[in-house]
């Protein structure tokens, strides 16, 4: 069975890899997470590279979900998946809630508009 991915775009390498982390604790290791964080210097910032080869990494023919943390790393995630073949899908959700709900609903088996609801949704559940 083919899970959706997930992909994490943010401008630090160490915020992407921490919730990689994370989900890979709540998802499991059918759930294929990709981190997309920082630039190829290893500085703040994003990389286009390192978007796509995530997603390619992340596609295991269920779809791929794209998170971002904030301002730019959306705008390359765009820019990014405007040049790839149509499919992956860019959700507007809180970075970390939103992980953690898509990596829970993606290891149920189910499909990417499904995940991407439950990353979107993530933005309404209160912390207390």
């Amino acid at each position: 069975m083919a899970y959706v991915g997930i992909v994490l775009v943010s401008h630090s390498s160490t915020l992407a890899a921490g919730v990689h982390e994370l989900l890979a604790q709540v998802a499991g290791p059918e759930v294929r997470v990709e981190p997309a964080g920082g630039t190829d210097d290893g500085s703040l910032g994003t990389s286009a590279d390192r978007i796509e080869a995530a997603v390619r990494a992340a596609d295991t023919g269920a779809g791929v979900l794209v998170l971002a943390d904030l301002g730019s790393a959306v705008l390359t995630a765009r820019a990014v998946l405007a040049d790839l073949p149509a499919g992956p899908l860019l959700v507007d959700a809180p970075f970390v809630e939103g992980a953690v709900a898509a990596a829970v609903v993606a290891s149920t088996g189910a499909d990417l508009a499904t995940v991407a609801e439950a990353a979107g949704e993530a933005r309404d559940v209160p912390k207390f």
